[in-house]
């Protein structure tokens, strides 16, 4: 029996084997055969940071909000088995145009540093179709839509909207991306009506996984993206 389609979307690379959002969870990611990987990124005394907190406790032995620090006070600490908190330039120098890259924007003033970089690394051989740029800011959406409207957007949500998927659709948006935890069957047949994508967050356990497929999801981020791997077919593309 041939296996079904579902995107697997390393979350954070591959933050079930490895410390998130570092080169050593990229690689991991890679080995393991993603086609598609998400990354979140600060804007940070002139650099674009792979980090997810807005604070450095939980994933760090530093202390404070990480857009108060300097880039060589975020690049003294441990993010991990003595990894170190990568750039973007960095990760993507490791993925080398080798799967899509959704690239999640944290903080203030992250918008317009991303899509300088993305257009620097399509004017060197990247497709541009291969980024995918989400947010729970809206609005930095709605900007970098204005500022590469070639770029693929994508709306993060917690929660279950009242309008169903209809804010994403207002926004322009390429897809809609539901926590696991708050995803319905009513809100991905919205979605798929309004031609959006959905891609879930969060889903690590094999019944989710299966869960999100009955659903008719397009992907889901997992830290295990073995788990999605070894079940479903994959594709290099959103």
């Amino acid at each position: 029996m041939d296996k079904p389609h579902l995107l697997c979307i390393g979350h954070r690379g591959a933050m079930g084997h490895a410390p998130e959002n570092t080169l050593r969870s990229v690689h991991k990611s890679l080995d393991l055969g993603v086609l598609c990987m998400e990354l979140d990124v600060y804007y940070v005394d002139g650099h674009i940071v792979v980090f997810h907190d807005d604070r450095l406790e939980r994933t760090t032995n530093g202390t404070g909000y990480i857009c108060d620090k300097s880039f060589e006070y975020l690049r003294s600490l441990d993010a991990g088995d003595g990894e170190q908190i990568p750039t973007l330039e960095e990760v993507c120098e490791v993925i080398n145009s080798q799967v899509c890259l959704n690239i999640e924007l944290k903080g203030a003033d992250t918008v317009a540093p991303v899509a300088a970089l993305i257009t620097k690394l399509v004017a060197n051989g990247w497709d541009v179709g291969d980024f995918l740029i989400s947010s729970f800011h809206h609005q930095a959406l709605l900007e970098m839509k204005r500022l590469s409207p070639d770029v693929k957007t994508g709306a993060l949500i917690r929660g279950i909207p009242v309008d169903g998927a209809k804010f994403a659709e207002d926004l322009g948006a390429f897809s809609v991306h539901p926590a696991l935890d708050f995803v319905n069957q009513q809100l991905v047949d919205d979605a798929h009506a309004r031609g959006l994508k959905v891609f879930v967050y969060g889903v690590d356990y094999l019944e989710d996984i299966a869960k999100m497929h009955a659903f008719g999801v397009d992907g889901v981020f997992t830290g295990f993206p073995e788990r999605v791997l070894e079940n479903y077919i994959q594709k290099k593309s959103w």
